[in-house]
């Protein structure tokens, strides 16, 4: 069989955002605020694991639940985003994902149940076995993440985060620290699979100091444009990245003009005002927009007058 090419167009590209948190931080609700500016407004799907949680938002978004039970396999999982993807939603939020992992059934429960079922309840069996005993569990998640990026709607991944610590040496005395890892902001790390935040389009970390901000663990270049720093997750960001994945220019403002102008006129110092201007201008220059660079080259040139610079 002969191999073509041809030139890569980006069209309907399948979005896969996580967003993590521990409790208070707004992940629930901004990844619905995210998914109803995916889908500019029509009802999505909502795949819930945290007793109906979801629904304290029904007032404000339109979006269809499932009540997902224990056993909460990643082929359960699976199986709910796949039927929500089947009745055509065109945005799939699930809330909780960490329960595939660490839930009820999830992915650690498997291993446990699968190392017994290996040692037989034989100690001198436990080290051999102890890897062996992951291969089901982490096969099964392997197949849930392939199926993800088969799927047609766009999807919102809710995780749970939880603190982790870690000890060190300092000046000779061993001391405990919030853990730093890839995934971590100040030993706040989201409960899932450690590589699935870099498996998706992006993916972010919320904190309660600030919530619905996003501290990012993956975002790249293309989509820097899109979110501004200090800028909640919501419809607007929701609709920028939706008409990314289109393969469209935004007609709206992809640079999203009123958060940067916020930013700007809000700059407190001369550097502040000099590190704002760089991410602005580069998210300008991104996203083509000369329009838009103008104007806030003009916001930026009064703020410095208002600083005295």
């Amino acid at each position: 069989m002969s191999i073509s090419f041809g030139r890569a167009i980006r069209t309907n590209v399948n979005l896969l955002i996580g967003v993590a948190g521990p409790s208070g931080s707004g992940k629930t609700y901004s990844a619905l605020r995210m998914a109803s500016g995916i889908s500019d407004g029509a009802p999505f799907a909502v795949i819930d694991t945290e007793r109906g949680r979801s629904k304290h938002y029904a007032d404000l978004f339109a979006f269809d639940v499932a009540e997902l039970e224990p056993p909460f396999s990643p082929a359960r999982y699976l199986e709910a985003i796949e039927a929500a993807d089947t009745a055509g939603y065109p945005v799939i939020v699930v809330d909780s994902m960490s329960h595939s992992w660490a839930g009820d059934g999830g992915c650690m429960d498997m291993q446990e149940a699968e190392f017994a079922r290996l040692t037989k309840g034989k100690e001198e069996r436990a080290d051999a076995f102890k890897l062996l005993s992951w291969a089901m569990p982490k096969q099964q998640h392997k197949r849930m993440l392939y199926g993800l990026l088969k799927v047609r709607a766009h999807v919102i991944l809710c995780f749970r985060a939880e603190p982790k610590v870690e000890m060190k040496k300092e000046n000779g005395k061993t001391v405990i620290v919030p853990k730093q890892s890839l995934t971590s902001t100040d030993g706040w790390i989201p409960i899932c699979e450690k590589s699935l935040p870099f498996e998706l389009t992006a993916s972010a970390l919320l904190m309660p100091d600030h919530p619905g901000v996003p501290k990012w663990i993956k975002l790249q270049e293309q989509h820097r444009v899109m979110f501004p720093p200090e800028t909640k997750l919501d419809e607007s960001a929701g609709r920028s990245i939706a008409t990314w994945a289109r393969g469209e220019q935004d007609k709206q403002g992809a640079v999203r003009t009123e958060e940067w102008e916020t930013l700007l006129k809000e700059a407190p110092d001369a550097n502040q005002l000099a590190a704002l201007w760089k991410d602005c201008y580069a998210a300008c220059r991104r996203a083509m927009d000369k329009a838009a660079s103008t104007r806030l080259l003009a916001v930026k040139d009064a703020r410095k007058k208002e600083l005295g610079l």
